[in-house]
């Protein structure tokens, strides 16, 4: 993963007036934000023990779909877990933006976000970007798929899963992401080619409908899962080595996705959501110090490199992005024909599980 690198000044801390305002109101609730992506742990107890806030993380691992729905909730209900910060999926924040479901705010480091990566008006700004990969627990599978046809071989039978659920960014765009490859790069095609790629997988029996995740690739439930680059990278930190993990990015149908931080439209602390956005812009510039500057989201962003040759990944537009998910949201129960479940951690699954390549075994879960 990559942040949204500036040669702007060194940081700023933010306002006297804005501290004390965001104090004032002592909490800040987080929606959305695992602990494990892009450094929130860290960059969330670092904001609490500078300000003494306290913040409730609300459903880490949630979707962006159902992060965006939690400030329709706010909107519509009196939910007293409304939500101020947000990290979603760029498509989700369009869209919020064009339900009136978030709030402006620029922070003081503003100029030195790119400015293909932020709303004009200040309704979201993108922090980091990714692409999707092939993350390979490489002590069972031990030859590498190197493009999305791979995935169709026998010896992956049992073996691939998606990383996420059908309201998820990552799914959504990892389903387009194999139809791109089979359109031959044509995006106009792709959410429907991506679901007979998968409808194809599930007929072989490789496609495993559960929600991978590094317990799932660990213990060979999902050995092969499609997931962010830098996802996969921080899996391989948290395994500690008890575990092989390769990351391997595609040689067609390379595509990335920006993330973007928003404020909710119906925050019930605003200023401990404007003092949480400086400290990732202005204060820490958490977001914006590694990686370069995406100076078009089109495709001169984020190079991937195959065979010594830098390839652009493809950036989707905001219609291509709607229209695919529209498409495969709709289409997955007709074409696919299977659920993915949402399993709980440690749980018996009762899904084969791979143990060597070409051999198919089951277990019961022990963790």
């Amino acid at each position: 993963m990559a942040g949204l690198n500036s040669s702007s000044p060194a940081s700023a801390a933010p306002t006297d007036e804005l501290v004390a305002a965001a104090k004032a109101e002592g909490h800040l609730t987080v929606v959305g934000l695992p602990r494990d992506w892009w450094g929130y742990g860290d960059i969330i107890d670092g904001f609490k023990a500078k300000y003494g806030l306290c913040i409730t993380e609300l459903m880490p691992d949630a979707g962006s779909a159902k992060v965006i729905n939690t400030i329709r909730n706010a909107r519509d209900t009196a939910d007293p877990q409304a939500p101020d910060v947000i990290d979603v999926g760029l498509p989700f924040a369009l869209s919020a933006k064009r339900d009136g479901l978030l709030r402006p705010y620029k922070v003081a480091a503003w100029e030195a976000i790119p400015d293909a990566a932020k709303d004009p008006d200040g309704y979201w700004y993108g922090g980091y970007y990714g692409t999707l990969a092939f993350e390979v627990n490489a002590d069972i599978v031990t030859t590498m798929p190197t493009d999305w046809a791979d995935l169709a071989s026998p010896k992956y039978r049992n073996a691939v899963g998606l990383a996420g659920n059908l309201t998820s960014n990552q799914a959504i765009q990892g389903i387009f992401a194999a139809g791109l490859s089979a359109a031959h790069g044509n995006a106009d095609e792709a959410a429907d080619q991506g679901l007979s790629f998968f409808a194809d997988l599930s007929r072989r029996g490789n496609f495993v409908p559960i929600v991978g995740g590094l317990a799932s690739l660990e213990d060979g439930r999902t050995p092969i899962l499609v997931r962010w680059d830098y996802l996969a990278a921080t899996d391989r930190e948290r395994s500690g080595g008890r575990t092989r993990i390769e990351i391997v990015r595609p040689k067609t149908g390379i595509v990335g996705g920006v993330y973007a931080q928003a404020i909710s439209a119906f925050t019930p602390h605003p200023n401990a959501a404007r003092l949480w956005m400086e400290y990732l812009y202005t204060e820490t510039r958490a977001f914006l110090n590694s990686g370069y500057a995406p100076a078009d989201l089109e495709g001169k962003l984020a190079r991937v490199q195959h065979s010594g040759t830098e390839v652009y990944p493809l950036f989707p537009t905001q219609e291509e992005l709607d229209r695919a998910r529209e498409i495969i949201t709709n289409g997955w129960g007709d074409v696919v024909g299977v659920q993915i479940q949402c399993l709980p951690c440690g749980s018996p699954s009762g899904i084969p599980m791979v143990f060597s390549e070409g051999t198919i075994g089951q277990r019961t879960m022990s963790r």
